[in-house]
């Protein structure tokens, strides 16, 4: 019998993948957005592809915003494009 492999939906592009190959975004009950490199912070998640152009484009189309039903700080963004360059 096959291991099933979570998969998890990106927010931004709408596809879903292995939940591996994204990046995991938290509000955790406080009220802080943060990006989650361990996948496992208590909180509300929503996920974004680590490849592509899906960290820029969730600023510009407010998916972080819809997701969480609050406002995100650019600094989670910029945190977002510098994770993307480093990889």
């Amino acid at each position: 019998m096959a291991k099933n492999i979570p998969l998890r939906m990106c927010c931004v592009c709408r596809v879903s993948k292995d939940k591996k190959e994204l990046l995991r975004i938290v509000k955790n009950k406080d009220g802080e957005i943060f990006i989650d490199p361990t996948g496992k912070a208590n909180g509300r998640g929503a996920y974004i592809c680590k490849e592509g152009n899906c960290a820029s484009e969730a600023e510009k189309k407010k998916a972080l915003e819809r997701s969480f039903k609050s406002s995100v700080d650019k600094e989670l963004f910029s945190s977002l494009m510098e994770m993307k360059t480093a990889d």
